[in-house]
């Protein structure tokens, strides 16, 4: 793994993207965006993370986050998506799923091709941590981010995407409590 892709200032502001395994469009459903929301929260509140800017697209988690705990942004993020493989596993059992057995299978071809201990591999390895180091890059980090929804045609303006931060940003409450980038 290369060197530049690490979270190498424990004090800094980073950009990540969490990518499902062959950028899968699993977060086409409300269920899963639902349950990544609720597990930021518990990464919030019990292992220290800070989230700046968030937005759930359909294959892909975007955010700039930063740390206040003893874990390193590493470890938060490790955790996050162990907790998270199992329970869109569950999701998929459990909810009106009818993508159900294709979801199953790619999801477990993945995780015998690499032998890793485990039944299923949902996220992609990596999340490519980007230092943002000045106000320009975090500008044009969280102006990506919250235009993301807006190039992929699902929504007109920023703030009207419901699983974004870009409504806090624009005056409105959104689902998770953030810290502003100023």
């Amino acid at each position: 793994m290369s060197e530049k892709y690490k979270f190498h200032d424990p004090d800094g502001i980073y950009f990540v993207t969490l990518t499902i395994l062959d950028w899968i469009d699993l977060f086409t459903k409300a269920d899963y965006k639902y349950m990544i929301i609720e597990s930021l929260k518990y990464c919030q509140r019990e292992k220290g993370l800070t989230v700046h800017v968030w937005c759930i697209m359909s294959s892909h988690i975007h955010l700039i986050i930063s740390k206040t705990g003893e874990l390193t942004l590493s470890e938060i993020l490790r955790d996050f998506k162990k907790y998270t493989s199992k329970k869109i596993i569950e999701l998929i059992h459990h909810i009106n799923e009818s993508r159900r057995e294709w979801l199953l299978e790619a999801f477990e071809k993945a995780a015998i091709k690499i032998k890793r201990n485990t039944n299923y591999k949902i996220w992609k390895d990596g999340n490519h941590p980007i230092l943002l180091d000045n106000n320009k890059m975090m500008q044009q980090r969280l102006d990506n981010v919250h235009t993301n929804p807006v190039e992929a045609g699902i929504v007109d303006e920023p703030e009207h995407y419901v699983f974004s931060s870009a409504r806090d940003y624009a005056g409105r409450k959104g689902m998770i409590e953030i810290i502003f980038i100023e």
